[in-house]
């Protein structure tokens, strides 16, 4: 049972590389005399990755194959040609890569110094003394606005008493009002 599952393994494995090596040739066929040929637009292009490109024999050959074909005369072959391009264009690729991240490098160092720099002016800008009294005037600051909530909280409550109060009254008063209605409706008497 195991053997059959290795089997089916070994073949999925065989189709994907078939797949991509079509690809691969859909792709080198697109690009053949537009723009020079480079593994890293290849393996975009194919949606394949690049160790793909570098270890798969097939493939190494199809990109020499067109890039011997781009080329007006080819170039004397030795024995160690075939890996030779291939460890050329990792070697470029690198270099791009290493150039770029030294850019962004310097580019994060330079921001990292002016930031720098801005905290040291406003630390200079400071008087001697100044930190202990800024923040003895945030203590004594935060200390008022305690103070003040609390006198806050005590206004609102008398105001809802208040107004506790006031509903009260105008009760009374209507009551009162509605007590003395009919004495001040009736007729007064004519001495």
């Amino acid at each position: 049972m195991s053997t059959s599952r290795t089997d089916a393994a070994v073949q999925a494995r065989r189709r994907a590389t078939q797949e991509m090596l079509e690809r691969l040739q859909t792709a080198l066929t697109a690009a053949r005399g537009h723009t020079p040929v480079t593994v890293a637009a290849l393996a975009r292009t194919a949606r394949v990755s690049r160790t793909f490109l570098y270890q798969n024999q097939q493939a190494r050959a199809l990109i020499e194959q067109a890039t011997r074909a781009n080329r007006p005369h080819p170039a004397v072959s030795n024995s160690g040609s075939r890996a030779q391009p291939a460890w050329k264009q990792r070697a470029l690729n690198a270099e791009d890569a290493l150039t770029q991240a030294q850019r962004e490098i310097r580019t994060q160092r330079t921001h990292i110094a002016e930031l720098l720099g801005k905290i040291r002016d406003l630390e200079h800008d400071l008087p001697e003394g100044s930190l202990q009294r800024i923040v003895t005037e945030n203590t004594t600051l935060k200390q008022h606005v305690r103070q003040l909530t609390q006198d806050n909280q005590q206004i609102q409550e008398r105001l809802t008493s208040a107004r506790q109060n006031n509903r009260f009254m105008d009760k009374r008063i209507a009551d009162l009002e509605a007590q003395l209605a009919p004495y001040l409706t009736a007729p007064t008497p004519r001495p």
